[in-house]
């Protein structure tokens, strides 16, 4: 396993990806993807973490656990996970199966990501009004929780009731997957670090992040002996921030390639958002990024210590990793993960 100590804590290394569309066959982009989670299975990535955004280009897989269930078949060491399934788009009893299922395709390896959706204009097209999406959430978390702890599930609510039906289907973890929440809304904290869920922020320089997890750790602690609090099994949360990379043997070749790169990404991730004329929930700008350290692109050396700078800076002890974005090339993103493990991951050992 590829760690190195951040403040008691073993940093560990994962990959995240949207899987975004592009002009070749689907089948084609599904198979490499599987072969870049073969490489990582190999070399002690701890876990793939796939997004599910619905009706844009910056996402293949709809259904993420559809693709999981298939990479669950092609690895067997990586853990894998939604990051995150969207709750108020499934009825939660199907979903509940789901994940039971992945947990046990998978032999134990499901990291079980949950949220509401961040996006309005997706949330329409499944009918669900943006504004109860929290609310949704919430029940439906709790009927999760509930079938997959119980042998029997009965719940009324507001948006979700269920009456006298035996759970055939269990998790292979108990008591139940571990959990996660990815959000960069300091509001948030509270609630994830009282129960001690897994987290990653994405797209907010290291240092801004730092008191997000500061005051993370502070709840925690506050909260860790609390009984029936949610991931109470999860001894040390895991902290993380996500970043897109890109390493190529210089780094003039690097920002070249990632600069085309990061504009066929960009008209992806906001597609949804101009189509109705809607600006993007946060500024998004190729150099100041790479200024700020928000992508990291470079030769190894550059990108190894991009990625100490930014450990040091946000306190983190979980480091995650887009290696397939925008147009790069297959055979760019093996090159670039592959610099990265052989070059950089052995700095944090």
């Amino acid at each position: 396993m590829s760690t190195t100590q951040t403040n008691g804590n073993a940093l560990e290394f994962g990959l995240f990806d949207w899987i975004e569309w592009e002009k070749q066959p689907h089948s084609k982009i599904y198979e490499e993807r599987l072969k870049l989670l073969e490489y990582a299975d190999r070399n002690g990535f701890y876990c793939y973490h796939l997004a599910e955004h619905h009706m844009t280009p910056l996402s293949l897989a709809p259904s993420p656990s559809v693709f999981l269930s298939a990479a669950s078949q092609r690895t067997k060491n990586i853990r894998l996970g939604p990051l995150v399934f969207l709750l108020p788009f499934y009825s939660p009893l199907r979903l509940l199966h789901e994940v039971c299922m992945l947990d046990n395709l998978s032999n134990g390896r499901l990291e079980l990501g949950v949220g509401r959706g961040i996006v309005p204009m997706e949330a329409e097209h499944y009918d669900v009004k943006f504004e109860e999406g929290r609310e949704m959430f919430h029940e439906a978390l709790d009927i999760l929780i509930m079938g997959l702890t119980q042998d029997t599930l009965d719940y009324e609510g507001k948006h979700y009731t269920y009456k006298d039906i035996k759970m055939w289907a269990e998790p292979q973890q108990k008591p139940y997957p571990p959990l996660w929440y990815a959000t960069n809304n300091r509001d948030s904290v509270p609630w994830i670090a009282q129960h001690g869920f897994n987290t990653s922020s994405v797209f907010d320089q290291a240092a801004d992040v730092k008191p997000h997890f500061d005051l993370y750790r502070q709840v925690w602690q506050e909260h860790q002996g609390e009984a029936n609090r949610l991931n109470g099994h999860i001894k040390e949360p895991k902290l993380g921030l996500t970043r897109h990379v890109y390493v190529a043997p210089t780094d003039e070749e690097a920002i070249r390639d990632c600069r085309k790169a990061f504009d066929t990404w960009f008209y992806n991730i906001n597609f949804l958002w101009d189509k109705h004329d809607v600006p993007l929930p946060a500024a998004i700008d190729f150099d100041e990024w790479v200024e700020k350290e928000v992508l990291l692109a470079g030769s190894p050396e550059t990108v190894r210590d991009q990625v100490k700078r930014t450990v040091a800076e946000s306190s983190i002890n979980y480091f995650c990793s887009i290696f397939a974005w925008g147009d790069l090339s297959h055979e760019q993103v093996m090159r670039s993960i592959g610099l990265f493990t052989e070059a950089v991951i052995p700095a944090f050992r």
